[in-house]
């Protein structure tokens, strides 16, 4: 871009906020006390994200007379749960592409349980009062280049093939230009039912203040330091205490598991967002975008974007940072490169929105395994369970995960631990400094794929050849 271009880029960052625009809220619920002293219960619950939440809420579902208690080690919803674009999808999978291509065997019956527990998402915030903003609006994948016109088209022929196309609709140029308005735009494949928009960080309180009204204790603030084996049960201590459960589950994700064998089977990886000023009404005409889907292009290092009730566009994705040596580290919480370069994507996908500002600019860790879905399994004789590798797609599949915990734990076959994608396990990723080398070179592959009509090179080929990869 040109110089007086990239400065009116800049500019478009000066306003903007470091913190995740859904989670800067006056509306925000003071924390839960922490934990002092020590506690007993049935099922202790570390981590007060969407997988704690959800498995916490699901357990006093299952039987209102369990002792439950959860503990966080910041506030309800302050990592990946608050700072999400708020793209709730029916898929386990990462996508109809990725289980087709790990689970084909299956992939019939995971899109069905898909589809079912995004129902029951929907289920939930209604019966309990959720203020969310859930909007069962869909997703587009949009195509921005010749050559992933031609990928969407085949894979929703495949998908019709199968008898999973569900929803889905294919639009040409003119179609999605009349749905969201963008000179990038070449055309795009329509989920209509299998995404919600919805505000994450409402949606962490919301599950919060339910698990409350049903009995869960939670403390915040509180940190699981240990977890051991003790007598029946099991024994995690905190900074100020100690509690003893019968059953733990784990939904810590991205933060070291508290199950040390568990750890290789994920890296953190930072994702960044930005959110716009409201659009005038003008602006909001410039675009179109009435029925206020999520999209997202095609691209192996891939842009989502979505528009919110009050008329602001989250615009996130594209650079995937992987730290060096896979250690969590709070600076790479924001990135002003990064920030830039997102600014000046977003105006080349809207250029009649030039001059628009943006409010908020933030990032964080999420946790991605090699397979980009999650995965599952007990420890400790099978007192304890565990959920990660959600890899960016949490926010609807992780109420699965906590159903999966809580049935690994009752130790009992049910239609979830029957699943291939549960029993099984990744790769892990290899020991450091091999682990940084190859998801440097596979990142910098994805880009050169991006740029030479999606050709895979040699490195990326061999990677597809074992189940392997690095998804942005």
């Amino acid at each position: 871009m040109a110089p007086v271009a990239m400065r009116t880029v800049a500019q478009s960052l000066s306003d903007a906020l470091p913190v995740s625009y859904w989670l800067d809220d006056p509306g925000k619920p003071a924390p839960q006390p922490a934990l002092t002293g020590d506690e007993r219960c049935d099922l202790l619950v570390i981590g007060g994200g969407y997988s704690g939440l959800w498995t916490a809420l699901l357990a006093k579902e299952r039987d209102p007379a369990w002792d439950v208690v959860l503990i966080e080690s910041r506030e309800v919803g302050w990592a990946a749960s608050g700072r999400n674009g708020g793209f709730c999808a029916a898929s386990l999978t990462h996508g109809f592409a990725n289980g087709l291509a790990r689970w084909p065997g299956e992939l019939a019956k995971l899109e069905e349980m898909g589809a079912r527990n995004l129902d029951a998402i929907e289920a939930a915030v209604a019966r309990y009062g959720i203020d969310c903003d859930f909007e069962r609006t869909g997703e587009i994948d949009v195509a921005t280049e010749p050559h992933q016109v031609a990928e969407l088209k085949e894979l929703h022929e495949e998908a019709e093939r199968l008898g999973l196309a569900g929803g889905s609709q294919w639009l040409d140029r003119d179609a999605l230009r009349a749905e969201v308005d963008s000179p990038t735009f070449l055309g795009g494949l329509w989920d209509r039912d299998g995404v919600a928009m919805l505000n994450p960080a409402k949606l962490a309180w919301g599950l919060k203040e339910a698990c409350l009204g049903l009995g869960v204790r939670i403390y915040e603030n509180t940190r699981g330091l240990d977890l051991a084996s003790a007598g029946a049960g099991m024994a995690v201590r905190t900074p100020y205490g100690r509690i003893a459960a019968r059953r733990v589950a784990l939904g810590t994700n991205i933060f070291p598991s508290l199950v040390k064998r568990v750890r290789p089977f994920t890296v953190p990886v930072y994702d960044y967002a930005l959110m716009t000023e409201p659009l005038t009404e003008e602006q909001l005409a410039a675009i179109g975008w009435k029925n206020r889907q999520g999209l997202g292009d095609s691209a192996n290092q891939f842009h989502y974007f979505r528009i919110t009730p009050d008329h602001r566009i989250l615009w996130g994705g594209y650079d995937a940072i992987y730290p060096y040596r896979g250690k969590l580290n709070s600076d790479y919480d924001h990135r002003p490169e990064t920030y830039l370069k997102l600014a000046e994507h977003f105006f080349t996908c809207f250029p009649q929105l030039e001059g628009v500002k943006f409010s908020h600019a933030w990032g964080g860790a999420i946790d991605t395994c090699s397979r980009f879905s999650a995965f599952f399994g007990t420890a400790h004789r099978g007192k304890v369970a565990y959920a990660a590798g959600f890899t960016g797609l949490g926010v609807g599949a992780t109420r699965f995960g906590g159903d999966v915990m809580l049935d690994l734990l009752d130790g009992e076959r049910t239609e979830r631990t029957r699943l291939e994608m549960v029993r099984s396990k990744p790769m892990p990723f290899p020991p450091e400094p091999f682990a940084w080398t190859g998801i440097t070179l596979t990142k910098w592959s994805l880009a050169r794929a991006d740029e030479r009509a999606g050709h895979r090179n040699l490195w990326l080929k061999t990677l597809d050849r074992f189940g392997l990869g690095f998804d942005s």
